[in-house]
């Protein structure tokens, strides 16, 4: 295998103006889409959320574990920032278990999410989770606790990636959080989405956002990593998109030859997706695990069943209420009327359907281990598919 110089990218939420509009969105395309975004139409969107990514890529051809090639890196969500030590309410969910989100046993006891939420690869899991204990203890946030348990998420890059080669350090987690910023998040190949697979087309990074006018303005913020489904169940905007579109499958480049191994280990329903849902909403624990779960409808909404080597989970959270976990003297908070909550429920599906849709458009064609070549979805072949269906908005 021939290895090119690594080239490690640390690529932050807010790129320039050219790097942000390299690729057209959902409703660029013309997908037709419900609800009303906020000004970016990203997780960032909800004040204090910072983002950011570290994405690995080097070497091409043969697999040579622990060289390469290497298709992988670190995604960081920060609810109020990374220079805030106020951790927020949350709830997480699972549609389908078989994956890993560290820390969600804390989350479920407590009701807090204390520090970021990290994305990275399967393997990547304990090596991102020990360093983001590391970067609170330098940053010299443990000086009342003496203990730490970092929420880290992960789906399967060994398609395109060197998984086993154990390429993400600590360096590279410290690198995403540094890198954390509001503003424009980047999409597609970068960060935890960098050899992520979705509907066997391309996938990775995503996001979107919904303002709801309900007992005040709110806005719902999503962050996906797409990795998740089968082609022939793909669905936009209500298009049979994945029976429309049934060629450029993963292949072994030369294509064109018999299926590959590796190509089709990425046929069925195998993946996974991590969802990561932000507001400004004040809801409390249970209510956002109520909201977690709604995720699962925005998947739904795209063909996604939850197969059963598939892990999807999910975790919500609140930036209102600061403060709430005072440790001294009685903390008020505000409380969401329940009977209020089903426009927040409708606007986190509608942002998780646009985040997933964002993530495939923003993906570009990838080469990785083994030569295997994953398509991104095609632009021009989406508008004609959703023309053919009357679905092309203006």
């Amino acid at each position: 295998m021939k290895l090119t110089p690594v080239i490690v990218a640390c690529l932050l939420a807010a790129p320039s103006l050219s790097q942000a509009q390299r690729r057209e969105r959902a409703r660029d395309v013309g997908v037709p889409l419900e609800g009303t975004p906020g000004p970016l139409n990203a997780i960032t969107d909800v004040a204090g959320v910072e983002v950011g990514h570290r994405t690995l890529v080097a070497g091409h051809g043969p697999l040579v574990v622990g060289k390469g090639p290497v298709r992988t890196g670190v995604t960081a969500v920060f609810p109020r920032g990374k220079a805030a030590d106020d951790p927020v309410f949350a709830g997480w969910f699972t549609m389908n278990g078989n994956g890993e989100m560290t820390g969600t046993t804390w989350v479920e006891e407590s009701g807090f999410l204390w520090g970021p939420v990290m994305i990275t690869n399967t393997h990547s899991v304990g090596v991102v989770r020990d360093a983001v204990i590391e970067w609170i203890v330098r940053q010299g946030r443990m000086l009342h606790d003496e203990w730490s348990l970092p929420v880290v998420a992960e789906t399967w890059d060994g398609g395109l990636n060197d998984i086993n080669g154990f390429h993400v350090t600590k360096a590279d987690a410290w690198a995403a959080m540094d890198s954390a910023r509001g503003g424009p998040v980047q999409e597609g190949n970068v960060g935890g989405g960098t050899g992520m697979v979705c509907n066997r087309f391309k996938g990775g990074i995503g996001t979107a956002s919904r303002r709801v006018a309900t007992e005040g303005s709110y806005t719902i913020g999503v962050l996906v990593q797409c990795n998740y489904g089968a082609r022939a169940p793909l669905r936009i905007a209500g298009v049979p998109v994945g029976r429309e579109i049934r060629d450029l499958l993963p292949c072994r480049e030369p294509c064109g030859g018999p299926r590959s191994e590796r190509a089709a280990r990425l046929a069925a329903d195998v993946g996974s997706i991590i969802i990561v849902v932000a507001t400004d909403a004040p809801l409390l624990p249970h209510q956002l695990k109520r909201i977690a779960k709604r995720a699962a409808l925005g998947v739904g909404r795209l063909g996604g069943v939850g197969g059963n080597s598939s892990g999807d989970i999910f975790i919500a959270f609140s930036t209102a209420n600061p403060h709430a976990s005072r440790d001294s003297g009685l903390a008020q908070v505000a409380l969401f009327p329940d009977e209020r909550i089903t426009p927040l429920f409708e606007a986190t599906v509608q942002a998780t359907e646009e985040a997933i849709v964002n993530a495939m458009l923003a993906a570009e064609t990838m080469t990785g281990v083994d030569d295997l070549k994953v398509y991104a979805l095609p632009h021009d072949r989406l508008r004609d598919v959703l023309r053919k269906y009357n679905r092309l908005a203006p």
